[in-house]
């Protein structure tokens, strides 16, 4: 007991400000994108068709976030002279459309559901199904969970049981075979209740969209209220858009 009181006190206090102050993400992290609207149509043309995911829209110059995986090859392409992705890691929206971006993004707090503030602000707690995901969204999910980000301090857990829960979280590309069983976590959990689809996999299939083994979109199946972007979404995009949306 005195060598781990010993071990705290020697750590210090871990935990970060966030939101109360803000973060400065690495230059190499790739968040919300700048669009050049002005951009050479051959470039943008060019951008367009190498990007693996067809998340480029290159008549309206737009990309959309539920598809893009972050790759960077539309930067490299372009040499930034069509996109550059910022460190803002801020990208999570309350309506699919939203994610078809110029660059631009609207502030999530001024679109959340205010109902859904005054049931669930103090308190919010989530079942999450991964739904034959990677894993990589699942990890950055846990993260949230550890002494830096503390999720917990704000009112917001991740429970075993959809009985015990008020919303669900999913992840993947939500295959054939995990259908049903996200199906069923979902009737589980007591009305009213929130839907939250993090990655691109669980927005819109990912890097399997087209194949027949899974489904393009959680919103073809059930009712979206949060969508958090990434291939994997970093948990301070996850902790953004839960803290704007709930709180």
């Amino acid at each position: 007991m005195l060598n781990t009181l010993k071990n705290r006190f020697e750590q210090g206090y871990k935990t970060t400000d966030y939101p109360k102050t803000d973060i400065q993400l690495v230059d190499r992290y790739r968040g919300r994108p700048e669009i050049t609207q002005d951009a050479p149509d051959d470039i943008v043309k060019m951008c367009a068709s190498e990007c693996p995911q067809d998340a480029i829209d290159a008549e309206k110059k737009t990309i959309d976030l539920g598809r893009c995986v972050f790759c960077g090859g539309c930067e490299r392409l372009s040499d930034g002279k069509f996109v550059t992705f910022t460190t803002d890691f801020g990208t999570g929206t309350s309506i699919r459309e939203h994610l078809f971006t110029d660059g631009n993004l609207p502030a999530l707090a001024d679109h959340s559901k205010k109902h859904f503030k005054k049931l669930f602000g103090r308190s919010l707690q989530l079942r999450q199904v991964s739904a034959a995901g990677c894993n990589a969204c699942e990890a950055d999910l846990n993260v949230l969970a550890t002494p830096f980000f503390d999720l917990g301090r704000f009112g917001i857990n991740f429970v075993a049981s959809p009985r015990h829960a008020d919303g669900i979280v999913v992840t993947g590309p939500i295959s054939r075979n995990m259908k049903t069983a996200l199906l069923q976590t979902f009737e589980a959990i007591p009305d009213p209740k929130v839907v939250i689809a993090v990655g691109s996999c669980a927005i819109s299939g990912g890097p399997f969209r087209g194949s027949p083994e899974i489904t393009e979109g959680l919103d073809s199946l059930i009712p979206v209220d949060l969508y958090i972007p990434g291939c994997p979404s970093h948990p301070l995009t996850n902790l953004h858009a839960l803290l704007n949306y709930f709180k």
